[in-house]
């Protein structure tokens, strides 16, 4: 048995605890880094534009660095946070429940806009012959993301509602990427039609990126739950709240609520749940895309 002389051991305790103290702060200084992705449904540049007043703002409230991270697609925003790389995600409808099924449970819709309570898809083309979704037989097509729920999922849903499926019934199916690309697409000539979420589409139009009177709209989805921002269940209470509180809290009636509310394209932040996405799931499953 080894024995220690008093000053002996009190050197060997004040070393471990400094060690103990060191480590903890180190923990403590990795946990003040909020690691936040996006679904990459737009060019990387403009997604980054949109985020930086939102990030700003973020840590003002939080106290936290928040560090705004491009994924190269839809399925590296769902790994990323189911393996905790990420921290915090802006996900679509379809990929919050894949998140979610692959996290067994464990991802948490925190909030989503007032306007993803009754979100919408439409249909674009260039094509004088088409004017609705049955007109679509035997015609080229682009979705956005395989992932996406309002470039993808939710069209593909309308369209098997109509008796139309894209993959027997059309020439050709095409996947863009991203919603911008959808219409780029359809507005090059590439394919006869596209579908992409309504509010990319008015956002292109408002920026007279794209003109409508030679691209247009000839069938508007009924709405449907999509967008949240999602952390994993595991996050720290106090962290989570500090969050949720600071969305929640955005006004238009102040310069810098209005500044990132109509940059993200909201009237206002709601609190939202898993709940919500129940029928986004079910149609998921109905068609074949959630194994």
């Amino acid at each position: 048995m080894i024995r220690l002389s008093l000053p002996k051991f009190s050197t060997l305790l004040a070393s471990v605890l400094a060690t103990a103290v060191i480590g903890a702060t180190g923990m403590a200084h990795a946990q003040q880094v909020l690691r936040v992705s996006a679904i990459p449904d737009e060019s990387p540049t403009e997604l980054q534009r949109k985020f930086k007043p939102l990030g700003d703002y973020l840590a003002q409230k939080t106290g936290m660095k928040v560090e705004f991270t491009p994924v190269t697609d839809y399925a590296a925003s769902v790994e990323g946070l189911i393996t905790n790389k990420l921290d915090m995600v802006w996900f679509g409808g379809f990929t919050f429940v894949q998140a979610n099924v692959r996290s067994g449970g464990k991802v948490v819709p925190l909030v989503q806009r007032e306007e993803d309570e009754k979100f919408r898809s439409v249909f674009i083309t260039t094509n004088a012959s088409i004017h609705k979704l049955e007109d679509l037989k035997g015609k080229t097509f682009s979705f956005g993301s395989e992932s996406s729920t309002s470039g993808h999922l939710m069209p593909r849903y309308f369209l098997l509602a109509a008796k139309l499926n894209p993959d027997t019934d059309m020439k050709r199916i095409a996947f863009s990427g991203a919603h911008d690309a959808t219409v780029a697409a359809v507005a090059g000539g590439k394919v006869d039609a596209g579908a992409l979420n309504i509010s990319v589409w008015e956002k292109l139009v408002e920026g007279k990126k794209v003109d409508p009177a030679k691209v247009r709209v000839f069938y508007t989805t009924p709405g449907y739950y999509d967008y949240n921002w999602s952390v994993r269940a595991d996050m720290n209470p106090e962290i989570r709240k500090k969050i949720t509180d600071a969305f929640l809290a955005l006004n238009a009636d102040t310069p810098e609520g209005k500044q990132i509310l109509e940059l993200q394209r909201a009237t206002r932040f709601i609190p939202t749940r898993a709940e919500n996405y129940k029928d986004i799931e079910a149609a998921a499953r109905n068609a074949g895309l959630l194994k």
